[in-house]
């Protein structure tokens, strides 16, 4: 059992342009004895040092942001990391925010979060209603949903490729899904 706790910081951009001195100096000054960080987008769901970081702390470490957006893409993930952050007994310091661990002010920050989250969710379905209302009032050719596949000539290059091969491989040499692979082989097979 150590002795010492640990307090991790974590800090990314978004772009390889932008520097991460600033975000190392806060949390630097905020405490963080060990500072991980990398330049990944908030969209990339790969984030090498983030799930290091996650690897190496213990219960009672802390974990030190400067803002919500650096720790995860939208506040569902987030929610669900400081989820399984917290059950760890991990401390989550959000530099703006406040400090986020199993107190009343802590379970009063998540909840807020989860509001946050459930109106994101309201605000994309919003929009995107909006969107298809537009569409359909200014198109005159707007079909709801993606456009149906067609048998057209690299369908059936794909399902010939199909037949003689895997699905994964099929789908690594057309760079394609699995799953994609799967639906064109339907429009083939009758």
């Amino acid at each position: 059992m150590r002795l010492k706790m640990t307090v991790y910081g974590y800090a990314r951009v978004s772009t390889a342009g932008q520097s991460l001195s600033e975000q190392k100096d806060t949390l630097k000054n905020a405490g963080a004895d060990i500072i991980m960080s990398e330049k990944y987008s908030g969209t990339t769901t790969t984030r090498p040092q983030f799930e290091k970081l996650v690897h190496l702390v213990e219960p009672n470490d802390t974990l030190i942001v400067t803002k919500l957006d650096r720790f995860a893409r939208n506040t569902r993930e987030a929610l669900n990391l400081i989820d399984s952050l917290l059950k760890e007994k991990i401390v989550i310091k959000v530099l703006n925010l406040g400090t986020i661990d199993n107190t009343p002010m802590g379970r009063m920050i998540v909840r807020t979060l989860l509001s946050v989250a459930e109106m994101e969710r309201d605000m994309i379905i919003e929009r995107t209603q909006a969107g298809k209302i537009f569409a359909k009032q200014h198109n005159p050719n707007y079909k709801e949903g993606r456009p149906k596949r067609k048998k057209d000539s690299r369908n059936t290059a794909i399902f010939e490729y199909s037949q003689s091969h895997t699905t994964k491989d099929t789908s690594e040499a057309f760079n394609i899904s699995p799953r994609t692979v799967q639906y064109i082989k339907t429009l083939f097979i009758e």
